[in-house]
């Protein structure tokens, strides 16, 4: 986003940064476009019966959390770090690329007003998921296109759609698609500033990066 050339190259555990037992930052209360709890832990009572999960990294999480909170059945989104090494990093650190971690954004959606396929659709159709370590002028490990699923069936939907969208991408002249699926480890969420960026900084950055190829 803004701290110059990142490094590409994930960590192993050897030279990942050691991280801390506890959250160093507030996150905030409150969603500030859909009044709903940004903390959202499942097992919690926080979130109604029955809603599920879904989380994704698709590069800078500013303006994608803004992409997904927009979608009708979507009841709260928060931005945060995941598939990574580093017990709660802070931003700083995540921009190393010494933790790991992508920028994600964590979903807790409605599946009777929205399905997690239809999810999948909005997440393939705003990136480029061929990039590998970027997107677009954003590089490095963090802005690297994931899907970290909830679930087996998440997971099995992530995988046949990847193989359903890599047919609609190579008609259309690009190349293998390098996002990667994998189960939810842990998901830090990331500092207060960050959480819904875009509703108050409305001119703040927001690069788009989509290629145009739909997921019929």
């Amino acid at each position: 986003m803004i701290f110059g050339t990142r490094k590409t190259e994930l960590p192993d555990a050897q030279n990942a940064l050691p991280g801390r037992s506890e959250r160093p930052f507030a996150v905030g209360t409150t969603h500030r476009v859909l009044g709903t709890p940004i903390e959202t832990p499942l097992d919690s009572g926080v979130v109604p019966d029955g809603f599920e999960v879904a989380v994704v990294g698709l590069g800078c999480f500013w303006g994608e959390e803004k992409t997904f909170w927009e979608v009708p059945g979507v009841w709260s989104t928060s931005v945060g770090y995941a598939g990574g090494l580093t017990p709660n990093p802070t931003y700083e650190e995540v921009c190393t690329g010494r933790t790991g971690h992508a920028e994600v954004v964590r979903i807790v959606f409605d599946p009777a007003k929205v399905s997690y396929a239809d999810l999948l659709k909005v997440f393939w159709e705003n990136h480029d998921p061929t990039q590998g370590m970027r997107q677009g002028n954003d590089r490095g490990t963090q802005y690297r296109s994931v899907l970290l699923t909830t679930s087996e069936e998440q997971q099995r939907q992530a995988e046949e759609s990847r193989e359903r969208y890599q047919e609609q991408m190579t008609k259309a002249g690009y190349g293998r698609i390098t996002t990667a699926i994998q189960p939810l480890q842990d998901y830090y969420y990331a500092e207060e500033l960050h959480q819904q960026y875009l509703a108050k900084n409305p001119f703040g950055y927001c690069p788009l990066h989509a290629t145009g190829v739909s997921y019929a």
